[in-house]
């Protein structure tokens, strides 16, 4: 019999769709988060909500992964939601790497170890850029890019890695754009679309490499069973697009014009030196899924909007 799936950054919009879809198939979620009371007013069905953050290196939560079948993390600070300072930049590096140390130090010292250790990381692993054929479609092999982004991610999956040592099965899920109606970019952009003064961020010429937030669940889903699933995977559609025509296609699914870009001055003004990845991207196409199997349920990105957009009426 399995053990319990721990899961970190559960209350977010990945982890809190992953926790119900887990619980609704019947299996043993464990939560970890800052706040377990807001936690499990937001996941109920969880077999325990424990006490957890980044600066955490002992406690009720080191038990927990003793017998766990699987640890699926996703915490860390959110990247572009507030004006970039070095403090704000500090604090989204040290949650990711700190958090990601904790946990493998404590599954080090845990007598039945988790079977599998699902790490979230980014495509902004690879870099960003500022035209969508800057370069050629990049698959996992692709190396680290220079930028402040990148630094992140690859130090992040440093500190994951380990845990193979340990027998453990390392998943490093390297995460696009997701697309989902309450959190992101797609949410974000609704509001000016509704009001009819939508359009692209930015010069409309960089990269959008997206997901459904269904496939991207799908994707942790098969990295928890297939023992295939191991080192880097792009979670991302296969066909990246760049903001014009992603804007364009918003434009259409709503009924909306397209006809306002938000400029990079715009951008700069609210979010300071995040506006730099804001209006760049990445060309990632999903190199390991695809040599995989994976069977993706939205590869046109019309329908995948179309499809939440629908929803959420």
């Amino acid at each position: 019999m399995q053990g319990h799936i721990v899961i970190t950054g559960a209350t977010g919009i990945i982890g809190s769709e992953l926790a119900r879809r887990l619980t609704d198939a019947g299996r043993s979620v464990v939560v970890f988060a800052r706040s377990p009371e807001a936690a499990a007013a937001k996941i109920p069905g969880a077999a325990g909500y424990v006490r957890w953050d980044s600066d955490m290196q002992g406690g009720e939560w080191t038990r927990s992964l003793d017998g766990a079948y699987a640890v699926i993390h996703l915490a860390g600070k959110p990247l572009l939601d507030a004006r970039w300072t070095e403090e704000h930049k500090a604090a989204c590096y040290d949650s990711r790497i700190r958090g990601t140390r904790s946990l493998v130090a404590a599954m080090a010292g845990v007598s039945k170890k988790p079977e599998v250790f699902v790490s979230s990381s980014a495509i902004g692993y690879y870099g960003a850029f500022e035209r969508c054929d800057d370069t050629g479609e990049l698959v996992e092999s692709a190396p680290a890019g220079t930028d402040f982004l990148a630094k992140i991610c690859h130090d992040w999956e440093m500190e994951a890695l380990p845990a193979e040592k340990l027998g453990i099965r390392v998943v490093l899920l390297r995460t696009g754009i997701v697309l989902s109606t309450q959190s992101g970019m797609l949410q974000k952009m609704m509001t000016p679309f509704s009001l009819f003064i939508g359009g692209p961020v930015g010069s409309g010429n960089q990269c959008i490499s997206w997901i459904h937030i269904d496939d991207e669940i799908g994707v942790i889903l098969e990295a928890l069973d297939n023992p295939e699933y191991r080192g880097p995977v792009n979670a991302v559609a296969p066909q990246p697009v760049t903001m014009k025509d992603f804007a364009g296609t918003l434009g259409a699914v709503m009924n909306r014009p397209s006809l306002f870009p938000v400029p990079k001055l715009a951008v700069q003004l609210l979010m300071g030196e995040g506006a730099e990845y804001a209006v760049k991207g990445q060309r990632v196409v999903p190199g390991f899924l695809s040599g995989h199997g994976f069977a993706f349920a939205w590869t046109n990105l019309h329908d995948a909007l179309a499809d939440l957009i629908g929803k959420a009426k």
